[in-house]
């Protein structure tokens, strides 16, 4: 296979996360200019907004690139998206006869800070991993009712908040809740105690839809995919989620990485879904391989330690796809809009070290983690920094997604709804 090359040296190297194959979408700023939308290229953000008003883009009729957000590309759908990746492309590669006006606008990444890439609608979780849910339902439930009843029927989810999501460096403060300790009949209100870590990979809805959709016409709907991480406090988890689900426990904050690889990116990376144990309903059935060779490694580091990588998984491992949890979310006629953003859930594979979460890691706090600081963790102490780093991996190059990062803030001193003091 012929690598493309770009006239961006970095763009070259085969440890970038950002080759010319890449081209994932961001938003970006430099001190004392409002945000706009950029392109990550090797060592660069090639300033999207900028050449669209230069008149070397034209994604739409009008400009559609004149705002901190990809929504207005995302919209126009998959004919729009390939027209535009192909002509960045052209202006990016080696020879590109019209390099001396691109150059301009390419912005060192060491110059800019990066912000949410989109306009986040909706935001729904999933619970997609077959190994995450048994490892869960076997600490509940027990290894032999590990999974629900409907669990290997369809993908469960349920509807989070797109208000707390945020983008890659933003601190996550640890929250309270209503909490019941060990022993105790009635709940405490206090901080969580057992806050985690969930490696998850986000789909971001790009076309909008009115009615069910087939699962083909979800893959087609599917702009792109950022790294994500739902933080979840499993203590205030525990006593909440019965008989409807989670609620506080996960609306504190959902951390995503600032880049969108768009779905064309990783088409190469498409790979089968796992052997079905339980044959799907015929609205469910895949058109072809959905799921992505795509690996994702999770690091911990505690206040001025060193990081430990304390999982490395793959979003082969899944047993839904995001093309599938899209379809049946709209399955009831549920309408689905531009910049909705769909978490597969925890991803963990089949051995200790692919769990995606302290609480499997861990085994609900029973068996600490060993950090290189020489620390142990059970569960998440203030201080901590997760980061995420995922990347597919093509013959001699790689296509990934950045960082995706939260360092733990201490829980507020006190708290409007409560006169304890910690």
């Amino acid at each position: 296979m012929t690598i493309d090359r770009s006239w961006v040296g970095s763009a070259n190297h085969p440890a970038t996360d950002f080759p010319l194959m890449n081209l994932p979408c961001g938003v970006f700023s430099v001190e004392g200019a409002p945000p706009g939308c950029g392109v990550a290229i090797g060592d660069f953000v090639l300033d999207a907004t900028g050449l669209e008003a230069a008149g070397l883009l034209r994604p739409g009729d009008a400009p559609v690139l004149d705002q901190a957000c990809w929504n207005g590309l995302m919209a126009q759908g998959p004919k729009a998206w390939a027209t535009f990746r192909e002509r960045l492309t052209e202006l990016l590669s080696e020879g590109a006869a019209e390099r001396h006006g691109v150059e301009p606008h390419l912005v060192p990444f060491a110059d800019v800070r990066l912000h949410l890439p989109f306009r986040v609608s909706e935001y729904t979780d999933f619970y997609a991993s077959i190994h995450h849910a048994r490892n869960v339902g076997t600490m509940l439930r027990g290894a032999t009712n590990a999974l629900p009843p409907n669990w290997l029927s369809m993908p469960i989810g349920y509807n989070g908040r797109a208000s707390s999501v945020v983008v890659s460096g933003t601190p996550v403060r640890r929250p309270w809740g209503q909490v019941l300790e060990k022993g105790a009949d009635v709940p405490i209100f206090s901080p969580s105690r057992r806050f985690d870590m969930e490696v998850e990979l986000g789909a971001v809805v790009g076309t909008a839809s009115s009615g069910p959709v087939s699962v083909a016409q979800a893959d087609a709907m599917i702009f792109g995919y950022v790294l994500l991480n739902d933080w979840s406090a499993r203590d205030i988890q525990g006593w909440e989620y019965q008989p409807l689900g989670p609620f506080q426990s996960k609306a504190t904050a959902t951390t995503i990485s600032p880049w969108i690889v768009t779905s064309q990116a990783l088409k190469p990376f498409r790979v089968a879904s796992p052997p079905r144990e339980r044959p799907l309903l015929p609205y469910l059935a895949e058109p072809g391989p959905l799921l992505f060779d795509i690996w994702i490694e999770s690091t911990l580091a505690p206040d001025k330690g060193p990081d430990t990588t304390i999982s490395r998984t793959n979003t082969r491992e899944l047993y839904y796809s995001s093309a599938q949890q899209l379809a049946h979310h709209a399955s009831c006629g549920c309408p689905m809009k531009t910049g909705d953003l769909i978490g597969s859930g925890t991803i963990s594979g089949a051995v200790r070290q692919s769990r995606g979460s302290l609480l499997e890691l861990t085994w609900g706090g029973e068996e600490p983690l060993r950090l290189t600081s020489g620390e142990d963790r059970r569960f998440l102490e203030d201080g901590d920094r997760v980061t995420l780093r995922g990347h597919a991996q093509g013959p001699g190059y790689r296509i990934g997604f950045g960082a995706c990062e939260g360092t733990i803030l201490p829980a507020l001193e006190s708290h409007p709804a409560s006169p304890t003091v910690i």
